[in-house]
């Protein structure tokens, strides 16, 4: 079967690129591994999305958007992509299943994965006190103490938001500098809610839900614990474009080049969300990905056409 557009990943970006192509009366697939939300699934309450004045669920809001789309045609695919060919006229995603979907556009939302410190319990206190988004979680610490991990631009914005509502907040960095623009650092030593951990690394979070961590200083080798109610790691994201990374340009972090049209190197290739090269990276931008990739999709399916 060929489809008009297939949509990898279905995540905010994802579905809303779907929602905007079906209801363009294109025939539209959204290829899905697990199920929808992408990393808006595993957040407990998101506060920053426009038109819910009392929050929503991630998971619930990511089905909303899933039966949104599908209302007007779009459909969900559950199966993992394993191999891609994009580059022709007739692009295709081989699945682990062994099918070969094929279609005249593709718009990759595969999204990006936040970088973990790798510690044993890490993952499942996700949502139990540990989170690599303070301005999607910050706000369930009001009041509270909390942790920062990490040194570059991510990790002294989210320092800077989470002092305005925070008790007190500690930023722990395992060199002696912040990587940080001079902006972020003359802001940081105005708040007086604000200590610093430098030289150091989280050896272990403590509790569930998280009471506290162990820090471990490189030089001395010395430990000590840091009670808190919340960890927000901010050591990077690794975004999942390993998949098409032969055929499409990527920056040097691995990112999709994509502007702010969406378009790829490649024709009838789009990239929407958190894989693409961007400055900021919530709900509220890839779904604006999303709409503007889908459009962009059915420009190029009626150049393509009328040629």
């Amino acid at each position: 079967m060929l489809y008009d557009v297939l949509v990898l990943g279905g995540g905010p970006a994802g579905y809303t690129a779907a929602l905007y192509c079906a209801r363009a009366a294109l025939k539209t697939a959204v290829v899905e591994r697990f199920s929808a939300g992408g990393q808006i699934a595993t957040t407990e309450k998101v506060d920053n999305y426009p038109g819910f004045p009392e929050g929503i669920g991630g998971f619930d809001l990511a089905v909303n958007m899933q039966q949104q789309a599908e209302r007007f045609g779009a459909e969900t695919l559950l199966e993992e992509v394993t191999q891609v060919s994009l580059s022709g006229s007739i692009k295709k995603l081989i699945t682990a299943s062994g099918k070969t979907l094929e279609s005249k556009v593709v718009i990759l939302a595969t999204g990006a994965s936040p970088r973990s410190l790798g510690l044993p319990n890490e993952d499942s206190l996700r949502g139990k006190g540990v989170s690599y988004c303070a301005t999607c979680d910050g706000m369930f610490y009001r009041g509270k103490e909390v942790v920062v991990v990490g040194g570059g631009d991510t990790a002294a914005a989210d320092t800077l938001f989470l002092t305005k509502i925070c008790k007190k907040v500690t930023m722990v960095h395992r060199r002696d500098a912040l990587r940080a623009g001079k902006f972020y650092w003359e802001s940081l030593k105005k708040a007086d809610n604000l200590e610093f951990c430098w030289n150091s690394t989280v050896e272990k979070i403590e509790g569930s839900p998280v009471s506290g961590v162990v820090v471990k200083n490189k030089n001395t080798g010395e430990e000590k614990q840091i009670p808190c109610s919340g960890v927000f790691i901010a050591v990077g994201n690794l975004p999942n474009t390993g998949l098409f990374e032969n055929e499409c340009e990527l920056t040097d972090g691995k990112y999709l080049s994509a502007g702010e049209d969406t378009k790829t190197n490649l024709p009838g290739i789009f990239a929407a969300g958190d894989l693409r090269k961007k400055p900021l990276r919530q709900v509220v931008t890839a779904v604006s990905d999303g709409a503007v990739a889908a459009h962009m999709a059915e420009e190029y399916l009626t150049q393509t056409q009328e040629l």
